[in-house]
């Protein structure tokens, strides 16, 4: 016996087909995008089949969908690193700003002192 059904893939394969038109009405610069969200379809395409879903467009996004979540995670994981780079940096400058003030003090003072030396040798 022959399998009735097509394979998830086929009918992912099919679906791209059928969006054809659509891709190639996309500007340039979005089609490598809209190429990308068939590329996470395919990632997941084990468990898609295995849904056997009637309509393979539903399993299709929510794959998408995953794997958008996935670089969400991503994304926000690296601007917690960069912001936590930030705040090392923010307490070097507030470090260093303190030791600028108390080298100005330091010549502030010094100069004051100069001052007064001069003024009581005249």
């Amino acid at each position: 016996m022959g399998r009735t059904n097509p394979t998830y893939r086929d009918a992912l394969r099919a679906i791209e087909t059928r969006w054809t038109d659509f891709r190639r009405a996309l500007r340039r610069r979005q089609q490598p995008h809209f190429d990308r969200l068939f590329e996470y379809a395919r990632e997941h395409a084990d468990a898609s089949g295995l849904l056997n879903h009637r309509n393979p467009l539903l399993p299709a996004l929510v794959s998408i969908d995953l794997e958008q979540e996935g670089r969400l995670d991503e994304l926000e994981a690296a601007i917690d690193e960069q912001k936590g780079r930030l705040d090392e940096l923010a307490a070097a400058i507030d470090e260093q700003d303190s030791r600028l003030d108390e080298l100005e003090a330091t010549i502030d003072v010094d100069a004051e002192q100069a001052a007064s030396t001069s003024e009581s040798d005249t």
